[in-house]
């Protein structure tokens, strides 16, 4: 894992190569204040040498001020390095997020992708943080007192053959089994940040079905899961502390004993018994917070498991046989023998053998029940999911022979759920084209038929459609989706059950549009409505993964039963409805 993340310190590994020199610096000091302490007692004041004892007093003070500065600097080099380190690992991340196919993100869910973005890169920056101060300030301060200790009192520093083993087997324990509930911690995590995300999507439906109960007791339960997982993660963190306080109570209480003794029969200096005890209380502490930072780094190593995992995730689909000069240069379409299934292990395919061309500037009709792959059929033609066998064309070429940028620029999808992002109308259009002028904007408003509504609205292009588009209706939506489409100029042009939300005249006019505007467009209607492709130039009958029926409008009225029989049973409800 750690050769994994560390690429991700470029930029920074000079402030992280100093901010460990100051560490250490700082230490270093530290531990020679008591030893000056020492001959302060022993020499200078034994010898009523008051020259000596303020000569060495400023060079203790002098000291102090350098380990100060070295401690700020750490400190500093130290969050400036963290903050760094966790800004490149969220960019790749993210990076790595954008070249994931439907297939990768479903596989990690959208709730966990975010906690491994934010959670838990947050985690891993901050042990790099701490570990550039105390993985370096205590074992420094570890090693140099123990060093000074031995110099002091041979004898005495046999205590610590005790304590020593004592204090590592407690942290190893603790570490062998805080690890695992570290895991289960962030998939906690995750599971929350599912709930709530699922509820700020839906929070239309939570409040019209009147959930907002059953919403909040899955939250509390997620919550309360979360709770008891750190709870117990926590809890050898909590009884780790006490554990220690007592071991480093029995040591300096065996220090004070036997070092007494020593004073009192003349092996030891009152001096370097004080310097001692400090010695001591400095192993103990930087033992303590090597344990401390060990624990910490137990749940930064399952955050960064996490995060390698999104890193190490190779997309389902990718450019590897593409050519870069290649571009869509028609909107030919064809599927030879597709065959299609979401998951590779599932018995049942999605798509079956489909087998279709579709010339240039056709108008192609999409009719089917639910489930029948009518979207999954439409997704393969901009490689939004990859067929299983067979080959997918647009004009003349295998869209794996084109760069997914490039095949991508020739087709054009409005999705069955419409997304507006935050900000006006106009920032929402320019997703099209990003040049278009005003007159272009509007000519794409008009042929959506989204002008009715914007000419209403006092800024027009310029009015801001809050996060997600809540300012408009679904059906408003909708158009602005579809205009933000045909801004593309696309050779394919996909809209999946995208007039939906429109009424049937409104519906007419934009198919209208398409054929004055978009000519020599290939268009994809994908409708519940048998209205709305009617007029196509071919049509689709789609059961069960399959194409069942194609043909024209009245050419299915004569030879399609699944057709002819969702055409009546409309156009029945049409004159119930009149």
């Amino acid at each position: 894992m750690i050769r994994k993340l560390a690429p991700y310190t470029k930029g920074y590994r000079v402030w992280i190569f100093l901010g460990v020199l100051c560490s250490a610096g700082e230490a270093v000091l530290e531990l020679l204040l008591p030893k000056a302490m020492s001959q302060i007692v022993d020499v200078g004041i034994a010898n009523g040498d008051k020259a000596y004892i303020l000569a060495t007093g400023l060079k203790m003070i002098l000291m102090a001020l350098a380990s100060l500065v070295m401690g700020v600097g750490a400190a500093g080099l130290a969050a400036k390095a963290g903050m760094g380190f966790g800004a490149n690992v969220r960019a790749a991340e993210y990076a790595q997020v954008q070249r994931f196919s439907f297939a990768n993100i479903e596989r990690f869910s959208t709730a966990s992708l975010i906690t491994r973005l934010t959670n838990d890169v947050s985690s891993v920056q901050m042990t790099l943080m701490m570990g550039m101060r105390m993985l370096v300030r205590a074992p420094v301060m570890l090693i140099t007192a123990l060093v000074m200790a031995l110099t002091i009192s041979l004898q005495l520093s046999q205590v610590f053959l005790v304590v020593l083993p004592l204090l590592l087997l407690l942290v190893a324990i603790v570490i062998r089994y805080v690890g695992p509930f570290f895991t289960a911690l962030q998939k906690s995590t995750d599971d929350l940040n599912l709930v709530v995300q699922e509820n700020l999507n839906a929070i239309r439906v939570v409040k019209s079905f009147v959930r907002e109960d059953r919403e909040q007791e899955k939250f509390a339960q997620r919550s309360d899961t979360l709770r008891d997982t750190a709870e117990r993660a926590y809890s050898f963190v909590v009884l780790f502390v006490p554990l220690v306080t007592l071991i480093m109570g029995g040591t300096i209480m065996a220090i004070m004993w036997l070092g007494g003794h020593y004073v009192v029969g003349g092996a030891m200096l009152s001096g370097d018994l004080i310097a001692f005890f400090t010695y001591a209380s400095e192993i103990l502490m930087s033992l303590m917070m090597v344990a401390m930072v060990m624990m910490v780094l137990t749940r930064s190593i399952a955050c960064g498991k996490r995060i390698v995992e999104v890193l190490e995730e190779q997309p389902e689909i990718t450019d590897s046989a593409a050519d870069p000069a290649l571009t869509v240069e028609n909107g030919d379409v064809d599927f030879d023998h597709v065959y299609f299934k979401y998951h590779k292990d599932s018995g049942a395919w999605n798509l079956e053998d489909v087998c279709l061309h579709i010339e240039s500037g056709m108008t192609v009709g999409i009719l089917g029940g639910t489930g029948s792959a009518k979207s999954t059929l439409v997704s393969l033609i901009p490689r939004l999911y990859e067929a299983t066998e067979g080959a997918v064309s647009v004009g003349g070429h295998d869209v794996r022979e084109y760069t997914m940028e490039a095949l991508r620029q020739g087709c054009a999808m409005v999705l069955q759920k419409n997304t507006l992002f935050s900000g006006t109308i106009r920032e929402n259009l320019l997703w099209g084209d990003p040049n278009a002028t005003e007159d272009q904007l509007w000519a794409a408003c008009r042929a959506a038929c989204a002008d009715e509504f914007l000419e209403r609205m006092p800024d027009g292009l310029d009015t801001d459609l809050g996060q997600g588009g809540v300012n408009v209706s679904g059906g408003q939506k909708q158009r602005l989706c579809i205009a933000r489409a045909i801004l593309k100029k696309p050779k394919v042009l996909i809209l999946d059950d995208s007039t939906s939300a429109v009424d049937t005249a409104t519906d007419a006019k934009i198919r209208q549009a398409f054929r004055q505007d978009l000519p020599g467009t290939t268009k994809l209607i994908v409708a519940q409505r048998v209205t709305s492709v009617m007029d196509a130039d071919l049509i689709l009958v789609m059961d069960d993964g399959a194409v069942a029926a194609q043909g024209t409008h009245e050419e299915l009225m004569k030879t399609c039963e699944i057709y002819r029989e969702v055409y009546e049973s409309q156009q029945e409800g049409v004159s119930i409805g009149g």
